[in-house]
């Protein structure tokens, strides 16, 4: 015959030292639960930034003016900020757009396509014998088209005057 016991687990807390400190005990706490201590708040440069950034919005706001402090750092951060020459050319060529929507919907379509796109060839990856296959057409692409274009003179001639015109029908200019 087989006999069974039963046997009940109880858990209970004890006064034990957890580093060399007396666990804090709330009046409301049971001996079932644990009190957790809080975290300690905290502030950072970015609060305090904002903070500011309030305070100097509602004086504007309210005065019309700028506080003294708000334009002497608005100042000194331009000053030592200098842009580099490529965000100046960037911006010179956006302020010469005259379809400025249109010129943003297109980044923004080629940003979606771009992105939809690496989703494609990722799917694609993953597929067992595809990304062997397409590395070997690459690779026999490659060869074809640096035998035909670059590896005899008059054929790399002929590639280089493609180029350059298709460039300058592209572009307006030669250099």
């Amino acid at each position: 015959m087989a006999s069974t016991s039963s046997s009940t687990l109880t858990i209970s807390s004890s006064s034990t030292l957890v580093d060399g400190k007396a666990p804090k005990h709330s009046s409301t706490s049971s001996p079932q639960s644990v009190a957790l201590p809080t975290l300690p708040l905290r502030t950072s440069k970015a609060t305090a930034f904002c903070r500011k950034l309030a305070r100097n919005v509602m004086a504007m706001a309210t005065t019309g003016e700028a506080p003294p402090s708000a334009v002497a750092t608005d100042v000194a951060s331009v000053e030592v900020a200098e842009l580099p020459e490529f965000v100046k050319t960037l911006q010179e060529a956006w302020d010469k757009v005259e379809d400025k929507y249109a010129v943003s919907s297109i980044a923004v379509f080629g940003g979606v396509a771009l992105w939809g796109s690496t989703g494609v060839i990722s799917a694609i990856d993953r597929l067992p014998l595809i990304p062997g296959l397409l590395e070997v057409v690459g690779i026999g692409y490659t060869g074809w088209f640096a035998y035909k274009n670059l590896v005899f003179k008059p054929d790399r001639d002929a590639f280089i005057r493609k180029v350059k015109e298709t460039y300058k029908e592209i572009i307006g200019s030669s250099y």
